[in-house]
């Protein structure tokens, strides 16, 4: 219980740095609850960087379930108070232009790739135990890709991100496939890379 409790907070509060603070808001979120949670639940707070852990074995199915469901809610209700308590809401008017869309798809991809990437070497990998520079790299990370790719798409880089912005308004509904394939697509790419390269660390 303890895990889910975690992972709906730091994605409560990522969601909420994203819609009020955009890169920025998010990546200190990121890196705040990074290190708040870390030593719980591994603090993925991404049902993407969630799937990349599966994949790489350090994470089990009713784990990788319980996080999901969690992450969603957190984002859910962050969508909520950000609109309803805090006032605001976007407009619903697609970020992502229809010409732009495989764009939008590659940025996704490569943004989360890189996110859930970083994640699996400097908080799951055996040769980076113990370190205490994870949580600047990780949000190191998002504020990257934000600024770098984030154009594209609206940077998201996790589906949870996507489905609370879009409750919210910042992102439009009919556009949510590209985050969910976009993410879920990079992080199992990275899950793979992963073990590719680390073929020791079981």
């Amino acid at each position: 219980m303890n895990k889910v409790i975690t992972e709906f907070i730091g994605t409560f509060f990522l969601v909420m740095g994203s819609a009020l603070g955009g890169g920025i808001g998010a990546a200190l979120a990121l890196m705040i609850m990074v290190y708040a949670g870390g030593h719980i639940s591994g603090a993925h707070y991404n049902p993407a960087v969630s799937l990349a852990v599966w994949i790489r074995g350090k994470l089990s199915i009713g784990d990788l379930i319980g996080y999901w469901m969690s992450q969603v809610a957190g984002a859910l209700l962050a969508a909520i108070v950000v609109a309803n308590i805090f006032g605001v809401e976007g407009s619903s008017v697609c970020v992502i232009a229809d010409d732009g869309i495989s764009k939008a798809i590659i940025a996704e991809l490569l943004g989360t790739f890189a996110l859930a990437y970083v994640v699996l070497n400097v908080a799951t990998a055996k040769g980076t135990n113990g370190n205490s520079f994870y949580g600047l790299a990780i949000g190191g990370t998002v504020l990257a890709m934000a600024t770098v790719i984030g154009k594209f798409s609206g940077g998201a880089f996790n589906p949870a991100v996507a489905i609370g912005l879009s409750l919210q308004k910042t992102f439009c509904w009919p556009q949510i496939w590209i985050y969910l394939l976009g993410g879920f697509a990079g992080a199992a790419l990275a899950g793979l890379v992963f073990k590719l390269n680390n073929p020791e660390d079981r």
